[in-house]
């Protein structure tokens, strides 16, 4: 993020001795990106990082994909899936939606606090549906919103704990790489620009540190196979990893309120670009959020039919009334699939109904990914297989 941040208490020169107030040493540990080449923060443990008791296998949850085969748009209803969210975590509840090389798409809805956690395959961002919690995390706590999108860096250790008794509803969208804001958005140094939807103030980290006490800490650990599949171990820590005294770099997680974009209008329907949050290896991340829409005298404020030619469009729909979609059974929670191959837009009616629209009260959150999406277990689990044939009237 090249956005410099500093909690606790480091050493004002950066690898050298770092002692308590008893005359020991702190244990300094770089965490960054593309092996010294990228962003980076420094933390200092009170307890040696790598030190680990035990090891042993842990599946992860929803691994399998199925091929979207014959091909065809889909329609997925999240909530079917959350029927027993009391019991739930946000790390081992989480549903596979869609998936491919470079990114996963999951859902969850929590109402226990998760294990600690640790994605090794890549960053995820996590779009806070509803619900409120605390994700607690080595470089200290961050409070959750409905609304929110949390990023949390490659193998930073974490839990989610929900609060106020209410399912904590995630959308979870698990990198293989790294998340950033666009790239055409930030200056050659990492500022984001005037021209950008969001600024460094929008965005939250850790304004505190998190100590833990504990001994034989368990910590889930997600990452790659010997033949790149995702598996899992289960390692256990003899002192809790939540010992940090202080940290400082541009590598962290943080929060960005979805009610903090600023959209970007203008007289004709503006493409999808203009609402892209961030992006990562071969797919993006864009919001559609309420909005004045075009104010050209003859505009039609729905989207135009568009095939998407070398990516596959997912929509996450969160809130308002989403205009293009209505009679298709799109409601809070639902999720679109519109793939490659397949020109895809607004259902029968509503190009004619936005005619005059001034405002569209709608919240929506879009995954492109370059690659083909393939439909995972909890895809599978809760989709509308009518949604298909619904431009058509149902007609098969």
């Amino acid at each position: 993020m090249a956005y410099y941040r500093r909690v606790g208490d480091v050493p004002p020169k950066r690898h050298t001795q770092h002692r308590t107030a008893e005359g020991g040493l702190y244990f300094e540990e770089l965490m960054g990106e593309e092996g010294f080449s990228s962003d980076s923060s420094l933390l200092y443990h009170r307890h040696i990082p790598s030190a680990i008791v035990d090891a042993q296998p842990w599946e992860p949850p929803s691994v399998r994909l199925t091929p979207n085969h014959p091909l065809r748009p889909r329609h997925l209803k999240t909530h079917e899936l959350t029927e027993d969210w009391k019991a739930q975590d946000a790390v081992t509840g989480r549903r596979l939606l869609l998936g491919n090389d470079d990114v996963r798409l999951s859902y969850a809805a929590a109402g226990e606090a998760s294990p600690l956690y640790r994605n090794a395959v890549g960053d995820e961002c996590v779009y806070v549906e509803s619900g409120t919690g605390t994700v607690e995390t080595v470089f200290g706590a961050l409070p959750v919103r409905q609304g929110d999108y949390v990023i949390l860096p490659r193998a930073t250790t974490h839990r989610w704990v929900p609060e106020g008794g209410e399912p904590l509803r995630l959308y979870c969208v698990e990198a293989a790489g790294h998340i950033a804001p666009a790239r055409r958005y930030l200056s050659k140094y990492g500022q984001l620009l005037e021209h950008a939807p969001y600024c460094e103030r929008d965005l939250h980290g850790p304004e505190a540190l998190l100590t833990a006490e504990g001994e034989d800490v368990p910590v889930l650990v997600k990452h790659r196979g010997a033949r790149g599949e995702i598996t899992g171990t289960r390692y256990v820590y003899p002192r809790h990893p939540f010992d940090v005294v202080g940290w400082d770099g541009c590598l962290y997680p943080y929060t960005f309120n979805v009610a903090d974009f600023e959209p970007i209008t203008g007289r004709v329907h503006q493409p999808p670009p203009v609402h892209q949050v961030f992006e990562g290896n071969n797919f993006v991340i864009c919001n559609f959020v309420p909005r004045k829409v075009d104010y050209h005298p003859l505009s039609i404020p729905v989207p135009y039919y568009h095939s998407n030619v070398d990516s596959d469009e997912v929509m996450f729909y969160c809130g308002g009334d989403y205009e293009a979609r209505k009679g298709a059974g799109i409601g809070q929670g639902s999720i679109s699939l519109h793939p490659g191959g397949h020109a895809h837009g607004p259902q029968p009616g509503a190009y004619e109904r936005s005619i005059g629209a001034e405002y569209f009260d709608e919240l929506a959150v879009m995954v492109d990914t370059f690659k083909p999406l393939q439909v995972g277990e909890g895809g599978l689990a809760c989709e509308d297989e009518a949604y298909a044939w619904s431009w058509a009237g149902g007609r098969r």
